[in-house]
């Protein structure tokens, strides 16, 4: 499984992990019911530490994402689509919150901000 880690990032190793993880999920690219890597055999190849990937899966479990199974592993939940929807969307709020908090604190105009994001998802196409 491929997690891109920033070290550079503002977010932490875990977020981004949980991130990652929960974004191939939504994606569909991880199925119901698939395995995810154990604990330690994901900490391997991030290189980061146990402590780190265990507080990544212990946030998917709280977030409704996976399921874990003492002694068998960390299993992709089943997603209702309108629920997956909801969660994606939620997540999208948050970072838009954020990005305006941080555009009033550094004094950004809005249509800058807006122009900066209309840009980003050109990028993305």
């Amino acid at each position: 499984m491929h997690i891109p880690i920033d070290p550079s990032a503002s977010a932490p190793f875990y977020e981004q992990i949980r991130e990652g993880i929960a974004a191939a999920i939504l994606r569909g690219d991880l199925a119901p019911g698939e395995a995810l890597p154990s604990i330690r055999a994901l900490a391997r190849d991030l290189r980061v530490s146990v402590i780190t990937t265990t507080r990544a899966y212990n946030e998917l479990v709280a977030d409704g994402l996976v399921d874990a199974v003492r002694g068998k592993g960390v299993f992709v939940r089943a997603q209702d689509a309108d629920q997956l929807r909801e969660r994606a969307l939620l997540q999208i709020d948050e970072a838009f919150d954020a990005a305006v908090r941080a555009a009033r604190t550094a004094g950004i105009q809005d249509h800058e901000l807006s122009r900066r994001f209309t840009q980003r998802l050109e990028e993305e196409r």
